[in-house]
């Protein structure tokens, strides 16, 4: 065998591919299991934020001065504060704002819960942002905020800030779960708690926001340290399967395979000059069994050529004997393939036919039709002539069938019937082949000039093979029912009677 094509051949070998496989096998079990650590770890610090978040914000909504509140939003809310503060912001001047709350008996109030929210923020150092913001209606894209540390301007009192994505869509009069976002603030988990009057109504919501920047940053990282771990983890039980199966398969495999190539068995030798196996395998598992078993082989083999070397002289005595006997039993093949009569394939090639095309049906790869030939009139030239004449008349009809389909194998699988199997150029003129076969015929017999014997005639019937048909039964049975309609027609056109042949 060419050693160019046998590498070409050979793909990965036995140990390439355990290595792989449980390479493969633990790293996606070491990820799985730490990409699930880190979510349910992600999980428990989103919900502690969260917690605090909304713990944060419900107990600030209970120290805020709600009447005030719902004086200072109906102010803030008012045209001429609106105008004032875009003024104020504009000059970057609080002192209108703080001249305004005190014309309208509202600094005092405004310093106070102010103070509160900045002990309150400062004391709590978790918590980036805490403000008071009274909320539009649930449709509403901007809401006011009314209160804020002393970290913002006091003229950010009563600004209308666009509504984040996140929350469109908010119904500031009931506590809403925390949510965790990425927005122009960086990443924060917010919460909001309602304040009521002591009407019930709404006022305003205390908002609190949690920064989460180093939160979500350690956590990128912290991912990236369970994916190296993984790996790594990968890589020590790899380098550990790879010592262990080195050394418990693959360095055994390559002795035994090693020493099979020195086997050379010859009748000359013993076992050792032979190259029998001989390895010290204790390993008490399958390898030692495949060791066993090919040193068993090889000696078995030994000892039959030995057998043969004893009885090669009574072989020579008797191979004209055995040379004759296979040609003789090759010529009685080829006579059971053959039509004695005809010379055509016998029904035994024709079965033999059909089974290929079966398989070729089954592939899906099947071209071809059958043509069926059923002889006219040969059992009246027997009766009337002699089997001798009839014999003639056959294979005269069957030169016939011949002459036209060159291309095709013809079978004799009766009396006087035969089969065509239409290959090649004679499938592709099939209809005009059976144009001139019919032709053929019906000139041969409407010539009256020659002896009855002479006037060959048959009817023909063919159907060719379609992707419907799921077995060469069923176009056998076509082409059958069309040679028997010919027959019909032949008889009823030259007026023979039905029990004629």
């Amino acid at each position: 065998m060419d050693t160019n094509q046998t590498d070409n051949k050979k793909g990965f070998s036995l140990a390439t591919k355990i290595y792989l496989f449980v390479g493969l096998a633990v790293f996606i079990v070491a990820f799985i299991v730490a990409i699930f650590a880190h979510f349910i770890n992600a999980n428990r610090i989103d919900n502690y934020f969260k917690g605090l978040t909304a713990d944060t914000a419900r107990n600030f909504a209970t120290m805020v001065d709600a009447e005030y509140l719902a004086r200072l939003k109906e102010t803030a809310a008012s045209e001429e504060f609106q105008k004032l503060r875009d003024t104020a912001e504009e000059e970057d001047n609080e002192q209108l704002i703080e001249d305004y709350l005190r014309d309208k008996g509202l600094w005092d109030g405004y310093v106070e819960n102010r103070d509160k929210l900045n002990n309150y923020l400062h004391n709590m150092k978790d918590v980036k942002y805490l403000y008071v913001i009274a909320w539009g209606d649930k449709n509403a894209d901007h809401d006011m905020y009314l209160l804020d540390d002393d970290d913002n301007p006091i003229y950010e009192t009563g600004y209308y800030e666009e509504r984040e994505e996140s929350f469109l869509g908010m119904d500031g009069s009931v506590e809403v779960e925390p949510t965790i976002s990425n927005g122009d603030w960086g990443w924060l988990c917010s919460a909001f708690s309602p304040v009521y009057s002591k009407d019930g109504q709404l006022i305003c919501d205390v908002g609190c926001d949690v920064g989460m920047d180093d939160i979500m940053h350690e956590r990128r990282m912290n991912l990236m340290y369970i994916i190296a771990i993984a790996l790594g983890f990968t890589v020590v039980i790899l380098m550990a399967t790879m010592f262990l199966i080195r050394n418990t398969i693959v360095k055994p495999l390559n002795l035994i395979t090693k020493e099979m190539k020195k086997f050379s068995p010859s009748a000359d030798h013993d076992y050792e000059k032979s190259g029998v196996m001989n390895l010290n395998i204790n390993s008490k598992d399958e390898i030692e069994d495949i060791h066993d078993e090919i040193r068993s082989m090889q000696i078995r083999i030994l000892d039959y050529l030995d057998d043969i070397t004893t009885i090669q002289k009574e072989k020579e005595k008797v191979e004209d004997d055995i040379q004759r006997k296979e040609e003789e039993l090759g010529q009685i093949s080829k006579e059971a393939y053959r039509d004695s009569l005809t010379s055509v394939g016998s029904k035994t090639a024709y079965i033999k036919e059909v089974e290929e095309l079966k398989k070729t049906i089954k592939e899906g790869n099947a071209e071809f039709a059958i043509v069926m030939v059923d002889v006219n009139c040969l059992k009246t030239i027997n009766d009337v002539y002699g089997h001798a004449t009839g014999d003639a008349y056959l294979k005269g009809c069957c030169r016939i069938v011949c002459d036209v389909y060159k291309h095709s194998p013809v079978y004799r699988i009766g009396g006087d019937e035969f089969v065509v199997i239409l290959t090649g150029d004679d499938y592709n003129e099939r209809q005009k082949k059976l144009q001139t076969i019919r032709a053929l015929f019906e000139e041969s017999f409407n010539n009256t000039d020659h002896e009855p014997w002479l006037r060959y005639s048959a009817a023909i019937g063919m159907a060719e093979y379609a992707s419907d048909d799921s077995t060469f039964e069923l176009v056998f049975k076509r082409a059958d029912n069309a040679m028997y309609k010919a027959k019909r027609q032949f008889k009823t056109d030259h007026n023979i009677s039905e029990s004629s042949r």
